[in-house]
């Protein structure tokens, strides 16, 4: 062991107890995660299913995955955004426009909320439906470069990108768990099984 070492000891026994709370001032504010941590982390706890993708490539693959553990090789996908569907064109999907048909969604969405795991979705990409009008079973593609804090940097961010047109239908989908509709925070929201495919952006 170098003596550099023994003096001020290892980065990683370092680092090890300088996270431990009980040590850190009682003034002192809380470690803050990263954002996209924080977001995979509550995106998870509300029940959410998350793929993270380095490239195009490992999107395709795991939206493969995913169609053949819910055995859906012979069934509708119900695709409104018609640049997503050109996006995966090569995956040989049978899209529909009607709802009923399809037995899952595929769509992107504006935001994802760091501070609560939620999605924030609008009309660009469920035009004027309801949540509750759409299948239950969700698959949403997005970037990390969609992650923010919160609603409002979600919001701003949206009447930024849309001035002369800002998109109608804001909503967030939070509920990720069938069980949900019998915990009282969840009345009136549409719990969705989702899978979210994160592209790696930045």
């Amino acid at each position: 062991m170098s003596l550099f070492r023994k003096i001020f000891g290892s980065k990683s026994e370092r680092s090890e107890d300088e996270l431990k709370s009980s040590d850190r001032g009682r003034y002192m504010p809380e470690i803050k995660l990263p954002i996209d941590e924080r977001f995979t982390i509550n995106f998870k706890a509300n029940g959410g299913k998350f793929l993270y993708c380095e490239n195009l490539n490992e999107v395709y693959q795991n939206l493969d995955h995913i169609i053949e553990e819910n055995t859906w090789q012979e069934q509708d996908v119900l695709i409104l955004d018609d640049n997503l569907k050109a996006k995966f064109s090569d995956s040989n999907l049978s899209s529909t426009k009607k709802i009923s048909n399809a037995a899952y969604f595929l769509t992107t969405c504006e935001n994802l909320i760091a501070n609560d795991g939620s999605l924030l979705i609008s009309s660009k990409q469920i035009f004027e439906k309801k949540l509750t009008e759409l299948p239950i079973n969700f698959i949403v593609f997005a970037t990390t470069s969609q992650i923010v804090e919160n609603i409002g940097e979600g919001l701003r961010g949206i009447k930024t990108k849309n001035r002369e047109k800002i998109p109608t239908n804001i909503t967030t989908i939070k509920h990720f768990k069938s069980g949900d509709d019998k915990d009282f925070l969840s009345y009136g929201s549409s719990a969705k099984n989702l899978y979210l495919l994160l592209l790696e952006d930045l």
